[in-house]
Formats: C-alpha cells, structure tokens, sequence
C-alpha cells in the first residue's frame, strides 16, 4: 500500500478487498498508509472501517442512508471466468440494474471475467455492446445525475439532474399503463416533456 500511495502520483481511489478474518492489528497498519495521500477515498472492505463508500455485493439495496455505495456484480453468476458458468445476465436485467441502481444514487461496478487467454467471452461482449447501444440514446438519464427526488412511482424508476432552469426528472418507464398516462408526485411547474431518442415528440402535462 505503501508503494501504491508515494511512487505513482495522485491516487484518487483505494479499493480494498481484504479477507473478513483480518486482524485489527493489520487493519491498523493499512489504514495508517492512507495518511501518505490525505484526499484518497476508500471503501468499507478493510476490517471494521467503514471508508467512505459502502460495496453491497451481487444485490442492490433496498435504502440508503445517504451514505456513497456502489453496488457491485457480475455479468454471469462467478466473480472470475468459469468455463462451466454459462448463466450470463440478459442485456435487459443488466440495463435494469443499472437504472435502478442510478435511480437510487449508486454506482454500478459489473465484474466481467476474461478467459484464460485474457479474451473477452463474446457473449459478454455482445452484452456490453447492447448497454452501449441503450446508453448513446439514454447515457443523459444516467451520467452525471442524482437519485431520484421522491419513492419509486408504480410504472418505473426516476433519475435527476440539476440544471440552471431548474431540475431535470429522467422517467424510466418499465410498465405504461394502456392510456399512456403517468402520475408524477412534483408540485412545481413542468416546462416540457419528450422522449430522448425523439425530442420532437412531446406529451400533454396536466396538473
């Protein structure tokens, strides 16, 4: 640790994934190396210590505290490449995941395995590739934005973002009902609505 913190620069993030059964002896003397780069942030995987950002793993949370997190898991069901693993996530639950993730003010950290050339599996990739497509239409609705400002409606999830006009509410939508409509619990004044692979399709607002 002592290496990583004096011989490559700035380091902006430590990511520890020590063993539970840690001493507090050993915990310690890590920790202690933190003071090398004061801004560093960490995670809550070395002993006791929380760190600045919590790492639930292979589940998303059902509340946070406010408190960072990321959640993190995989692609398929092992952490590192098993030839026998063949279970791989859908595209779909994979963009799901990542939505509702967003939506509630997480990071999503998807482990994705090489093979033992260090090859990409291609059914790994194509999944990868159909969250790039769905993200050069949708990345706005997840980049740079907030959790959503209030409880999950019926129909979805909800991210935002802070703009110099006011707030931008991204809606995902998972289940429109057959009229099409959508209730949104906002008391402010709705400026404009439209989808983002259409701007120029825009919907009726009504108070």
């Amino acid at each position: 640790v002592r290496e990583l913190l004096t011989n490559y620069g700035d380091v902006s993030v430590l990511w520890w994934d020590t063993p539970t059964v840690m001493t507090q002896e050993a915990s310690d003397a890590l920790i202690q190396q933190l003071k090398l780069q004061p801004g560093i942030i960490h995670n809550d995987r070395l002993g006791c210590y929380d760190g600045d950002l919590s790492t639930p793993e292979q589940h998303i949370p059902s509340a946070e505290d406010g408190h960072a997190w990321e959640a993190c898991m995989t692609i398929r069901d092992t952490w590192g490449f098993k030839l026998s693993d063949t279970e791989f996530k859908s595209t779909q639950t994979l963009i799901y995941n990542l939505v509702v993730i967003a939506s509630k003010g997480g990071n999503y950290l998807l482990n994705v395995g090489p093979d033992a050339q260090g090859v990409i599996p291609a059914t790994s990739q194509e999944r990868l590739r159909g969250i790039g497509e769905w993200m050069r239409v949708n990345g706005e609705a997840i980049y740079g934005t907030q959790a959503s400002l209030f409880a999950r409606p019926a129909w979805g999830r909800v991210t935002s973002k802070s703009v110099p006009e006011g707030t931008i509410l991204y809606l995902h939508v998972f289940d429109w009902k057959q009229d099409g409509t959508l209730f949104i619990p906002v008391g402010n004044d709705v400026l404009s609505c439209a989808l983002l692979n259409d701007r120029e399709q825009t919907f009726e607002v009504e108070r």
